[in-house]
């Protein structure tokens, strides 16, 4: 059974345990975050502190941006594009791993306590019935004090949201009288 997570898409280039799943995943990416990897190749400010990682990360951000410009997965984000809150079709990175990039347009309701992407992130989550995976301990922070209705993995439990989390349909039963 595949797994889905609401993911921002540097963390995707960034941690290169994502890539070599256990089980088949989803990837959920806000469009805005796809848009962010542009700023973030193309900016002077480090991603990483170590400069031989910042070498590595960048060279993976320009892997999943040439991976989101192929013609065909182009295709289906612009058709995604066309409608608030529509998921592309499926762009197939290998037989492990899928991205579905939804074109999330609210990004005011959590806006006092979250920048657009984080609120993007969540909403996606809530909509889709997903949990989110972070690497940010100050964001998980104001999630839980904010009592957002979302679940989030840190990236450090991946292994264990793969194989042993709570899955959507598991959520759906615990809700059923």
């Amino acid at each position: 059974m595949q797994r889905r997570f609401v993911i921002e898409a540097v963390l995707v280039a960034t941690y290169g345990h994502l890539l070599v799943p256990s089980r088949p995943i989803d990837y959920v990416v806000p469009y805005s975050s796809i848009a962010e990897l542009y700023e973030m190749r193309d900016g002077v400010d480090p991603v990483m502190d170590d400069p031989d990682d910042d070498g590595h990360v960048k060279a993976k951000i320009n892997e999943l941006i040439a991976f989101f410009e192929d013609p065909l997965n182009r295709k289906k984000i612009e058709k995604a594009m066309q409608v608030p809150w529509r998921e592309s079709s499926p762009l197939l990175l290998n037989d492990m791993i899928q991205f579905t990039v939804v074109h999330g347009v609210d990004n005011a309701h959590y806006g006092e306590t979250f920048d657009p992407i984080e609120t993007e992130l969540l909403l996606t989550g809530m909509k889709l019935g997903i949990p989110l995976l972070s690497d940010q301990f100050e964001f998980q922070d104001r999630l839980i004090e904010a009592a957002v209705p979302v679940q989030v993995y840190d990236i450090e439990d991946f292994e264990f949201a793969v194989e042993e989390g709570i899955s959507s349909e598991d959520l759906e039963m615990s809700n059923e009288p």
